[in-house]
């Protein structure tokens, strides 16, 4: 089920969980500046919605369901809930336990997430991933993803699911600041910020807070543009400025806590005694 704009509110979801990879994590204090989209997210959300983030480093549509994510997501979602999810960053990888292909393997895991999300009575909205940093002398944005975020378009299209185009967006962003502009958005450090130990200097994958509120800001506008959730619980579209205090890191002890709790025994697993 979709909504469509207009003088009808949609339910009113009391949470959106978010299903990615490491682009949409919420990263502790040891990796600042870095910071994921969905980790901003809350920041132009209203107290009406709560916002809970299983998005998990180095995850593809393929492991964070078959690694038990999605299934502790799925025991948690109740009616109305919304389940954001976006794959693609990972799994282009060769890998075995991560890689899938675009138009079969990919979209196969990607329904899973619709059809469970639909089982429970929640609301599934396909995000679509943003571009990698990567491009040429005249500024033109590689299409590194590939057919990733088509496939992924397509499945929204035949599923008849809301999409939120963070890809579309990214290549037009990315073109505007051109090469050295957008290092601003990403992981390259700043005359005098640290380096520490777990992150990588000139990183073209993951976000500093700056372009991590960015993506944040675009999703929650399509997400009430599209009347997904009511436009009185969105706020501050408008605000340009955000203190790094806002930004919800998280302690190690917490990090450590969630990404080792939020999981659970996939339903198969559980049939086969494996």
């Amino acid at each position: 089920m979709t909504y469509a704009p207009g003088p009808q509110q949609p339910p009113s979801p009391r949470r959106i969980f978010v299903a990615g990879d490491s682009v949409a994590v919420t990263r502790p204090y040891s990796y600042l500046p870095m910071a994921g989209w969905a980790q901003a997210l809350p920041l132009f959300l209203t107290d009406a919605v709560e916002v809970v983030n299983c998005a998990r480093a180095r995850a593809s549509s393929k492991s964070f369901r078959e690694r038990g994510r999605l299934q502790w997501i799925l025991d948690h979602l109740e009616p109305d809930d919304l389940l954001l999810f976006g794959f693609g960053q990972i799994d282009w990888k060769t890998d075995p336990g991560l890689h899938t292909k675009p138009f079969s393997t990919f979209q196969q895991h990607m329904a899973a997430y619709v059809h469970g999300a639909r089982e429970r009575r929640a609301h599934p909205v396909i995000v679509l991933p943003y571009e990698r940093r990567r491009m040429d002398a005249h500024g033109n944005v590689a299409r590194f993803l590939g057919d990733y975020p088509l496939a992924a378009r397509q499945l929204a299209e035949d599923e008849h699911v809301p999409v939120v185009d963070l890809y579309g967006q990214s290549l037009q962003w990315w073109e505007e600041l051109g090469p050295e502009s957008s290092k601003l958005v990403f992981t390259h450090l700043r005359p005098g910020e640290p380096l520490l130990e777990k992150v990588q200097d000139g990183d073209n994958v993951h976000l500093r807070a700056e372009g991590a509120i960015e993506c944040a800001r675009f999703v929650a506008r399509s997400l009430a543009e599209q009347g997904v959730v009511p436009y009185p619980w969105v706020r501050d579209l408008d605000r340009r400025r955000f203190s790094y205090e806002e930004m919800g890191w998280l302690d190690e002890e917490t990090f450590s806590h969630r990404t080792k709790s939020r999981v659970s025994e996939p339903p198969a697993r559980k049939e086969s005694g494996a």
